[in-house]
């Protein structure tokens, strides 16, 4: 179980996204428009601004505050990607319903679907996808393994990151990337960094507030 609230992980994550904007907007340099990790933090920023000045009543009005926020202040493609991805997770959430590892898998799921669709990306498309299917494989086998809630999120962690990896070693099929071909090879997509980052905020907020 968790204690904590969805403002208190979208402050991790918001903080965690502000410090690497210079990274992830160098790493767009190399193979986009120069502009992830600047619109993700102005995206997470106003998350952060719309959260303070009103909590939401539950978590599934929350993600969905979230996900309109972020699909109407993120530019280019990962505003309305990222929307969906946490508009489809708020989507399994009952009213009332308190976050646990089991739900947690359902919302990772719809999350990945909605990317998917969205985007009409895949695996081994140099997109955030190929972090996002082996860090919900490792969250859903963690689980299946008797892991609590921070381990599980611990191996999706540490699985976004080899997906990240894997992406420098694969031409780009999708986006502005997908221009330079074979030369979008030897470097990581921005994307699915921005997903390990998001990951690894995670799983520092539920290490803080993890509970048995």
């Amino acid at each position: 179980m968790m204690k904590g609230s969805l403002k208190g992980a979208m402050e991790e994550i918001a903080s965690a996204i502000k410090a690497n904007k210079d990274y992830l907007t160098d790493l767009d340099r190399e193979i986009g428009d120069a502009d992830h990790g600047i619109n993700m933090a102005r995206g997470f920023d106003a998350v952060m601004a719309k959260l303070n000045s009103a909590e939401p009543a539950d978590l599934s009005s929350g993600l969905r505050q979230v996900a309109l926020t972020l699909i109407s202040t993120v530019g280019g493609a990962s505003g309305p990607l990222y929307g969906t991805a946490f508009l489809r997770a708020g989507k399994t959430v009952g009213e009332g319903d308190m976050l646990n590892p089991d739900l947690a898998l359902s919302m990772f799921r719809a999350a990945v679907n909605g990317v998917e669709e969205r985007g009409k990306a895949a695996e081994g498309d140099k997109t955030m996808v190929d972090a996002l299917e082996p860090a919900y494989r490792a969250f859903e086998d963690t689980l299946k393994n008797g892991g609590d809630f921070p381990e599980c999120l611990e191996a999706a962690r540490d699985a976004a990151k080899r997906g990240v990896e894997y992406t420098k070693t694969i031409p780009a099929k999708k986006g502005r990337a997908s221009y330079l071909g074979e030369r979008s090879i030897g470097h990581q997509d921005p994307g699915a960094t921005s997903v390990w980052i998001i990951l690894n905020a995670l799983l520092q907020y539920a290490q803080k507030n993890h509970k048995e």
